[in-house]
């Protein structure tokens, strides 16, 4: 955990949200705190993977805690926007640790069919036992006295969601970066451009002073500092690929174009089949060790 920035409160209907980037991935975790009452939810965090050794270690998402509890911020929720396929999800960690639910989009049931195929493991993947909530595209919930709304997104995967909190504040992961970084891939199982261009519209239609906070920054040439905040207004100016009036058939075309030039994540396959399982391992076998299954030459 290189970084650590905090965007203040602006009233009581208005979150504190301190980001913590991660280096290792260009991952951006989020606590998200009611000023009004301290309580807090956790968003989009990492474990720490190694896919040289296929090792974890839980040091980032503990420091995180550490922090949160410097803060006076009691964890009330362990939420996630959709089934990471660049970082390994610290859910079921956080869960065990801090015996509090954690939350996904409904669709992963779907995301999780097609990776039974892919991976060839026609039983394996129950995200109604991973995860205690499954929200569903308006379904709403509350940190603290904030409230929180969800909103389907998807393109980036068929299941991604963004957490709409308070007043001011959407967590709109894998759908726009930054303004100068443009927006996120869509050439995942189940992703696809057009429905990537709705949900960028969809976050674009939220009220102008909407503090955006993305799941990913990577700097760029002329910005090597990583950068996670933007608003709805400075998206809909800005955005180098879709700010400024773009047409969605110029956006798609220019989206796959790209798309076709970038390697899968390196950690992609095997974080995958953990994430599915809200981060947790596949069960041990008969040696106390588990174990992942990497299929060859399926992409």
């Amino acid at each position: 955990m290189t970084v650590s920035r905090t965007s203040q409160s602006t009233g009581s209907g208005s979150a504190e949200v301190t980001g913590f980037y991660d280096a290792d991935t260009g991952s951006i975790q989020y606590l998200v705190v009611d000023p009004n009452t301290r309580k807090a939810a956790l968003i989009d965090t990492v474990l720490t993977f190694d896919p040289e050794s296929a090792s974890t270690k839980t040091d980032s998402v503990d420091a995180i805690l550490r922090f949160a509890e410097s803060e006076g911020a009691e964890i009330e929720w362990i939420l996630d926007t959709h089934p990471h396929a660049d970082h390994l999800m610290a859910s079921a960690y956080l869960k065990d640790r801090l015996g509090k639910p954690n939350a996904i989009g409904e669709k992963i049931q779907q995301i999780a069919k097609l990776w039974r195929d892919f991976y060839h493991l026609p039983d394996a993947f129950d995200p109604k036992a991973a995860f205690d909530h499954l929200f569903a595209d308006g379904d709403s919930f509350k940190i603290g006295t904030l409230p929180v709304r969800v909103m389907l997104s998807p393109g980036h995967t068929l299941g991604s969601i963004t957490y709409i909190v308070g007043d001011d504040a959407a967590f709109v992961h894998d759908t726009f970066m930054q303004p100068d970084a443009g927006t996120s891939r869509a050439d995942f199982p189940g992703g696809t451009a057009e429905d990537l261009w709705a949900s960028l519209q969809a976050i674009l239609d939220l009220p102008d002073q909407t503090r955006l906070f993305v799941g990913h920054d990577y700097g760029t040439d002329t910005r090597p500092a990583p950068t996670w905040e933007s608003t709805v207004a400075e998206q809909r100016r800005q955005n180098i690929h879709i700010g400024g009036g773009v047409t969605k058939d110029a956006y798609i075309a220019q989206r796959e174009g790209r798309d076709r030039s970038l390697a899968l994540p390196d950690r992609m396959l095997h974080v995958l089949q953990m994430n599915l399982r809200a981060g947790r391992a596949p069960k041990a076998e008969a040696d106390g060790r588990s174990y992942l299954k990497i299929p060859l030459n399926r992409f």
